[in-house]
């Protein structure tokens, strides 16, 4: 029995008595990814990117664990809930436009002790300041720093297109413009160089564009290191407290933890190890998140129709934001359907030997994105559910 059919052994004994659709996180493999990110990171603290995540209980369980530190979250309305929740620090990743979250936010000392808020325009500051409750309260801001490869004088550029802040005069600038401004309170900056930490290096059958992508890596770690590095000396002459300097994601965790300038690194998608991180050469990880649909059909030889199964992930359209047949081995889409909305036929020799009733178990392409498709999360340890614990989308939370 090969180590794959043995778990596709375990989860079906551990959720027999369960009727599929049903998502399971194995523990001992989240445990496992969560001390090779430890690993990684040499003694950098790892501040959980919660998207990755959206589980309170499995939130709280990596944070228990040395090594971790602090959230990293997507949106204001979720940062202020975690923060009620007894989460004390939580950075909202990415800036926001939401007034009646900043009204609460400034409001409560609690919430504006506990949450960091993002920022890399003016306008921002401007936009807290109309909805701000009180003004004896500081909030607390991060700038974030522009990670994008820029080649050729600019016409050419790799990376997210996130923040206009570039070059160490620009996030001085802003950095001067909050410490003039009462009320609030430059405590970080972050860093998130996704080109190099969420695009995997070794693509299967494509040994060129594989070494074409390690190529680019390699230049933009070493651009970057070098442009934040002296970002985070002129915003320090600045702001000389500031809290920490946040950077790296998956992907990059040992690259980024090796930068003097970096005080802490982001992570969370390591955790589940979901489909799209599995072409690294620095690293491999377990997967640890699943889910199952039920075989309802069996239309002939060779095919198999689960129920459901179209969970596509975020970003750019392509056959790699699909969930991947997992288990058992040997299935793969029909080209002509791919994964649907009601119904999904699966081709391969596999099909032959499932049952109607019988689980077909998937890996999702992103990670947390496969929380907001149940509302609970069977904890496996060996081959027993030991909990079930409520997913974001089963607290009644959908944030985007």
């Amino acid at each position: 029995m090969t180590p794959r059919a043995a778990d596709r052994a375990r989860y079906d004994r551990a959720t027999a008595h369960l009727d599929a659709p049903v998502a399971i996180v194995d523990l001992e493999a989240f445990d496992a990814n969560a001390d090779d990110l430890v690993r990684r990171a040499a003694g950098k603290p790892i501040r959980v990117a919660s998207k990755s995540v959206r589980c309170r209980a499995l939130l709280e369980r990596v944070l228990a664990r040395p090594g971790f530190a602090g959230i990293m979250s997507f949106t204001l309305a979720e940062s202020l809930w975690l923060a009620r929740a007894g989460f004390e620090d939580v950075l909202l990743a990415y800036p926001s436009a939401d007034r009646t979250a900043f009204a609460e936010l400034t409001s409560d000392p609690k919430l504006a002790a506990a949450v960091t808020v993002m920022v890399d325009d003016p306008a921002q500051l401007d936009l807290v300041d109309a909805a701000r409750e009180r003004q004896d309260l500081e909030v607390r801001v991060c700038l974030e720093l522009d990670t994008s490869l820029q080649l050729f004088g600019g016409r050419v550029r790799v990376g997210a297109r996130r923040s206009p802040l570039r070059t160490p005069s620009q996030l001085a600038g802003l950095a001067r413009s909050v410490a003039r401004r009462p009320g609030f309170r430059l405590v970080g900056l972050m860093a998130y160089e996704g080109h190099v930490a969420g695009v995997g290096d070794a693509v299967a059958g494509r040994p060129v564009r594989s070494r074409a992508i390690r190529l680019m890596q390699s230049a933009a770690r070493k651009e970057l290191a070098a442009r934040r590095a002296e970002v985070v000396r002129a915003v320090r002459a600045v702001a000389p407290d500031l809290e920490f300097v946040n950077g790296g994601g998956t992907g990059s965790v040992q690259h980024t933890a090796a930068e003097a300038a970096v005080t802490e690194i982001a992570a969370g998608s390591g955790l589940y190890v979901p489909r799209l991180f599995d072409n690294y050469t620095s690293f491999s990880g377990r997967p640890a998140a699943l889910f199952a649909q039920p075989v309802v059909r069996r239309p002939g030889v060779g095919v198999v129709t689960v129920l459901g199964g179209g969970y596509p992930a975020s970003g750019a359209p392509g056959t790699d934001r699909l969930p991947v047949p997992y288990l058992p081995e040997g299935l793969g889409y029909d080209g002509q359907e791919g994964a649907g909305e009601v119904q999904t036929p699966l081709l391969g020799s596999a099909a032959d030997d499932l049952l109607i009733g019988d689980k077909v178990w998937f890996r999702h392409a992103k990670a947390g994105e496969l929380c907001e498709r149940f509302e609970e999360l069977q904890l496996v340890e060996g081959d027993r559910v030991t909990a079930t614990v409520p997913t974001y989308r089963g607290e009644g939370r959908t944030f985007l």
